[in-house]
């Protein structure tokens, strides 16, 4: 009885870096498989394009649209859009700081960067984040678009560890961050519909 709490007191004491580190070294092994499953040039073009439409393009645009087709109705749905977009560049920057994780592409000269990564570390992933955010309050409001909106934030998602930029963890942490962040907009009592 006291060996497994002794080992898990240990274990809690280890530095956040040692932990992170063994993370690290088995999600490697996933960023390779998924770097040599994808080796056409025409879906690697695909999942850059994604990424690069994932940047904000593809929502700007989307809100853009909502408020020329929606007009006024749209403005609370964009207004919450808009807030979460804000809180999470806020937190993924200060994610980014305070862990200092490097992307695959960095750690691994097998990983190849197959687009320009925007800032230097890994953890979360910002356009994870983003795009679900963004796809959850689009669709919880207009559900008619989650036929376009659901794939597309699953190929914002891959693109990040297939072009070789993220880890699978940072996806996911984008991902659970992401929905907790549209949850919370949506329940922003400054713009109720």
């Amino acid at each position: 009885m006291r060996e497994p709490l002794l080992n898990a007191v240990i274990k809690q004491s280890q530095p956040a870096s040692a932990r992170w580190s063994r993370l690290t070294e088995r999600e490697l092994a996933w960023c390779l498989r998924f770097q040599q499953i994808v080796r056409h040039r025409w879906v690697v073009r695909l999942f850059a394009v994604v990424s690069r439409l994932g940047d904000g393009m593809f929502w700007y645009a989307l809100m853009a649209a909502l408020l020329l087709i929606q007009g006024v109705a749209a403005v609370p749905v964009v207004g919450r859009m808009l807030l979460a977009g804000a809180v999470c560049l806020v937190l993924y920057k200060w994610l980014k700081a305070k862990t200092t994780r490097p992307r695959p592409c960095a750690r691994y000269d097998r990983i190849q960067s197959r687009v320009a990564p925007l800032d230097e570390y890994s953890f979360p992933s910002g356009h994870t984040l983003h795009a679900v955010s963004f796809t959850l309050i689009a669709v919880y409001h207009y559900p008619s678009l989650a036929w376009l909106l659901l794939p597309f934030a699953v190929l914002v998602a891959l693109s990040r560890v297939i072009l070789g930029l993220h880890y699978p963890s940072d996806v996911l942490a984008g991902a659970l961050l992401g929905a907790g962040l549209a949850l919370l907009a949506l329940q922003a009592p400054f713009i109720q519909v």
